[in-house]
């Protein structure tokens, strides 16, 4: 298996204008998205014929696929911006979601060319198949070496250590506040935060354990977001208070933190949105050369143009009142990350 590196954190962090950095240098294979895409059948335990692989890549992601049909798509979504010959109606397949868009302009034809080879190898852990769908990616489109990037990932880690023993991960972080301002306008972590109070109200331990008799006890505005398609005001309109996205940047901040807990400091490493604007050509060469890629100086300079920094400070414009409700949730992850 090629080198390969996972970058995990909260989300709304930067990491897509990251990916997208990424995929520029030219001996990095930047999978944007994927394990956000295969989840929650991306990881499976035991062994895995090539056929149950294959279906992991091209099934579609039942939910994502709904929200796109309730008006309430992720600004992360690539295909439904240059459309192939699969809808949310008849399901995207997961891998063209976000993935392959940011590799080929026909990522329909980049899933064709997969399916006879992947169809066909052995059974065998789930680990043995990434490595060699990595490595026919990084022949076909290049990249020495593999840098996966998905947001809201921190859970995964975990999991992720046990099937990619070698990997490296860096934890990217954002400013608290700033983080949970960002999710608080953005449709998935409004997703999350509905689904998450469901499991809360209801009693449940997972978001999983929401059936439909579960489903039938939620009140409408809450129970109405498994309609199909569902009415996009409810997941967009209601008055969610800050400082409850900023107890929500806190809990997966946190998460991040323990569960990279005892990894060795070779495999493990830091990157804040915040370190990223201040200094990009020293962030993005540390980068380069933490996941086993040269810092070179065109893609340094390519990536130093392509980020924004308008976006930093943002929950500094705040009344004064909801700001200090907005730092004290965000405490306990602020103080987790300086921790560690």
């Amino acid at each position: 298996m090629r080198p390969t590196t996972f970058i995990v954190g909260t989300g709304r962090s930067g990491s897509s204008a990251l990916s997208r950095i990424l995929n520029a240098h030219p001996g990095i294979l930047s999978l944007n998205e994927m394990l956000a895409a295969l989840t929650p059948v991306a990881l499976p335990e035991g062994d895995v014929p090539g056929t149950e692989f294959w279906a992991i890549l091209s099934g579609p992601n039942g939910i994502f696929d709904l929200m796109i049909r309730s008006g309430a798509a992720l600004p992360e979504f690539l295909y439904p911006r240059k459309p192939g010959r699969h809808s949310a109606g008849n399901g995207i397949p997961a891998m063209c979601l976000m993935t392959l868009p940011l590799l080929t302009d026909d990522p329909d034809t980049a899933l064709d060319e997969l399916e006879p080879l992947v169809t066909a190898w052995p059974t065998r852990p789930i680990g043995e198949h990434y490595g060699d769908l990595f490595d026919h990616l990084s022949g076909r489109y290049g990249g020495e070496v593999v840098v996966e990037r998905s947001g809201y990932s921190v859970a995964w880690i975990p999991r992720l250590r046990e099937v990619f023993p070698d990997a490296k991960f860096v934890h990217l972080h954002r400013d608290g506040p700033d983080c949970a301002m960002s999710m608080s306008r953005h449709p998935g972590y409004r997703m999350i935060y509905h689904l998450r109070l469901m499991v809360e109200m209801l009693g449940l331990n997972e978001i999983t354990d929401l059936d439909e008799v579960n489903v039938a006890k939620l009140p409408p505005e809450l129970g109405g977001l498994f309609a199909d398609p569902f009415d996009r005001r409810l997941l967009m309109d209601d008055d969610v208070p800050l400082s409850r996205f900023g107890a929500l940047w806190s809990e997966i901040a946190t998460e991040g933190v323990e569960n990279l807990r005892g990894l060795p400091t070779e495999r493990v490493t830091a990157l804040s949105y915040e370190d990223l604007i201040a200094d990009p050509a020293r962030e993005l060469a540390r980068l380069a050369e933490f996941a086993g890629a040269p810092a070179d100086p065109d893609w340094i300079a390519h990536g130093v143009a392509s980020l924004d920094a308008s976006r930093r400070g943002a929950s500094l414009k705040l009344p004064a009142d909801e700001l200090a409700a907005l730092r004290e949730a965000c405490a306990p992850g602020e103080a987790a990350l300086a921790g560690d």
